[in-house]
């Protein structure tokens, strides 16, 4: 019944996509709107729906949403002096304007450690160093792989990247000791591996693209650059309490039947053996990261440097002739440059939304439709969390989330009349929420990494991500009633 669904989503997403564009578009435009931003919110929910329905993949997705708003925004009135038409040059520039957001620089930079990381094999070993250190006991191991996700979140500031290194040597693991792949214990380990990277997506800055659409917007529209240690001091605590949470639940709901398992230690120790000793490439990558993260945890406090701005200078030297790690031609294989397209043009939708006016007027409806206005700052934080953990079930991917709508709450935020509301630290957790992908196996794609192994089926998934996501919806309001109001963000 699935399959069905998934096929009919497929072939007719886009011809719905379209049917919806310009039934929008030709409605007549509502008080207050201006004509590109009805545009705007027609270009808005045709993304939504071929991200929703993934009709088309998400590169190209990206060059359809591009060549559409340069036409739409080209021949809609000026928003400022509606006499005129703006022009497809004006309009090309706002459907690149993400493209030239330092959060995009950064992604790209954050594309590039990866594939480092990837060609040095540097990853693989940071990996097996950690897992090697752990007992024979299932429970040991399962608390090994979700450490080894909370450190390798600080060196390979890409989600699906760490996953597909973790992946194979956790699938390794489970064949050479001969368990069975579909037992509880391949299950759960498999299963922690794409959530335990979910879960530190929101306790470190750089570990995942949707935090920089995020940040570039709250730079953008508020002034406000949050540092590498300002984020990691907010989320750190929640993350570190969920990666305790994704423990039990697992041991919990699907806990392994196996008592110990004799020989892990000696597999883990001999796909360490077969790496060799570390070689100067991975020892220069090593050193190269560690200065990085120095940069990224004292920004603002030992220098104004930002992390975009540190993260190019490391790639640069990563690709240096004799202090570099690779060249260009090895890089750009491994990059997925299809992600850092999608990634400009959903900062670029953000964008024109905002500048169109169209998500100032979408934020008023939603604050009359919510009633949210004279509520106080904690249910504002409750009812939009809500939202966006609903609406997450129909993303596969949380920087398509992040892009959508991120500017839509900040405007919400702004619209609200409530005094003393701290509308970028409020936005700054609701980002938090954009990354709970643990319901489904297609809300993130290292989830989707971790179920092409088939160690675990759909309704695996779904046991252990709907307890994960209720607790971890609780924690962001305990910590928004205490901690994070401490801090001054609620």
């Amino acid at each position: 019944m699935r399959v069905g669904r998934d096929s009919f989503s497929k072939r007719y997403g886009l011809i719905i996509s379209v049917a919806v564009l310009l039934g929008i578009i030709l409605m007549p435009a509502p008080e207050g709107l201006t004509v590109a931003g009805q545009r705007m919110i027609a270009m808005l929910i045709f993304s939504i729906i071929i991200w929703m329905t993934e009709t088309v993949t998400y590169p190209i997705s990206a060059a359809i949403i591009l060549a559409i708003m340069v036409f739409l925004l080209g021949t809609s009135p000026d928003v400022a002096n509606p006499n005129t038409i703006m022009g497809t040059s004006k309009g090309l520039s706002l459907a690149l304007g993400g493209f030239s957001n330092p959060a995009t620089a950064l992604v790209g930079g954050a594309l590039f450690i990866a594939a480092a990381m990837m060609q040095t094999g540097l990853d693989k070993r940071i990996a097996l160093s950690i897992l090697s250190k752990i007992g024979t006991k299932p429970n040991r191991i399962l608390i090994g792989v979700i450490f080894v996700g909370f450190i390798l979140s600080f060196f390979i500031p890409s989600t699906t990247a760490r996953v597909a290194c973790l992946v194979p040597i956790v699938m390794g693991i489970i064949l050479a000791l001969d368990v069975d792949k579909k037992s509880k214990f391949a299950s759960v380990l498999m299963i922690a591996t794409a959530q335990a990277d979910s879960i530190w997506n929101v306790g470190i800055k750089t570990a995942a693209a949707q935090n920089m659409v995020a940040i570039g917007f709250i730079d953008k529209l508020l002034n406000k650059q949050i540092t590498w240690l300002e984020w990691f001091v907010a989320a750190a605590p929640f993350a570190a309490i969920m990666s305790v949470v994704l423990y039990y639940t697992l041991m919990k709901v699907m806990p392994p039947t196996i008592e110990e398992i004799p020989g892990s230690q000696g597999t883990i120790a001999k796909a360490l053996a077969d790496l060799g000793p570390m070689k100067l490439n991975e020892k220069k990558l090593f050193a190269i990261s560690l200065a990085l993260l120095f940069f990224w945890s004292t920004e603002m406090i030992l220098h104004k440097f930002d992390t975009a701005s540190t993260t190019l200078a490391a790639v640069a030297i990563m690709l240096m002739p004799i202090v570099g790690v690779m060249s260009w031609k090895e890089a750009q294989a491994k990059i997925p440059w299809g992600t850092l397209m999608l990634f400009g043009i959903g900062i670029s939708l953000g964008s024109a939304l905002l500048s169109t006016k169209a998500a100032a007027w979408l934020a008023k409806m939603i604050v009359t439709w919510l009633g949210i206005n004279t509520m106080p700052a904690l249910i504002i934080l409750a009812v939009l969390a809500a939202f966006l953990i609903i609406i997450h079930l129909g993303f596969a991917s949380a920087t398509a989330l992040a892009s959508a709508m991120i500017p839509i709450v900040i405007s919400v935020l702004q619209e609200v009349k409530m005094v003393g509301i701290n509308v970028w630290g409020m936005t700054m957790i609701l980002q938090f929420v954009v990354s709970f992908g643990f319901i489904l196996p297609v809300n993130a794609p290292q989830n989707m990494v971790a179920y092409s192994t088939e160690t675990f089926e759909v309704k695996d998934f779904i046991r252990t991500g709907i307890p994960l996501t209720i607790i971890a919806y609780l924690v962001i309001l305990l910590l928004g009633a205490t901690y994070w109001k401490w801090l001054g963000y609620v």
